[in-house]
């Protein structure tokens, strides 16, 4: 049986939340391991744009966008129910991802990556970014995950991203006033789930062996 082609870099955020989804939905891929500034031919074919997550299908179809991926894995199929939060709607945890996706990553950028972009203050971004944290942090302050007591869709496709602003200052960040969102974040990065999805592979090249991905128990 043919298996979607996964294209995937074990660091990127957006990749991240796609594997977590693939892997929650079963959805068995033959996983080719990228390296962003030596980008496999095969990929830029299928998606000029040259960023991951890239989901080939079986019949051509080609899925590059993250979220899209993991819509397209989890309405595949859903054992956890992450398209169907205990509080609210689906559409209530896109508009949050949304603005993860727009306005809180236009601040992580600046802030982790500051000599990056020109005039870029990174404690201005670090602020701005911060005020999303807080408010993510008050929505965790009644219910362990951010639409209930469940993970949803929301939970993991914002996760990888304050777990990278984390990172970026992680004395700042443990030090700030977020118990909620510092433990919402602590237990998704010790889960097993979370584990199981960022093992490290060698970089893909024609001809390589593609590792199913997610592995087999």
């Amino acid at each position: 049986m043919s298996r979607p082609v996964l294209y995937s870099f074990r660091r990127c955020p957006y990749a991240m939340r796609a594997r977590l989804a693939i892997a929650s939905a079963g959805l068995e891929c033959r996983l080719r391991e990228v390296v962003l500034r030596d980008k496999p031919t095969a990929m830029l074919e299928a998606s000029p744009k040259g960023t991951v997550p890239v989901l080939v299908l079986p019949d051509g179809t080609v899925i590059d966008e993250s979220l899209d991926v993991m819509l397209h894995a989890l309405r595949t199929n859903d054992p956890e129910n992450w398209l169907s939060p205990d509080l609210g709607t689906l559409e209530d945890m896109l508009s949050l991802i949304s603005d993860n996706d727009s306005g809180f990553k236009h601040h992580l950028d600046r802030y982790k990556y500051a000599a990056r972009y020109e005039g870029a203050d990174f404690e201005h971004h670090r602020a701005e970014g911060g005020a999303f944290l807080e408010a993510l942090d008050t929505q965790l302050a009644s219910q362990a995950q951010l639409f209930g007591a469940r993970i949803s869709l929301a939970d993991v496709a914002i996760m990888p991203f304050v777990r990278q602003f984390a990172n970026a200052g992680r004395d700042w960040f443990d030090a700030q006033p977020w118990p909620h969102l510092q433990r919402w974040l602590s237990a998704h990065l010790e889960s097993q789930r979370f584990k199981a999805i960022m093992p490290k592979f060698p970089q893909w090249k024609p001809g390589d062996e593609e590792p199913l991905f997610p592995k087999a128990a």
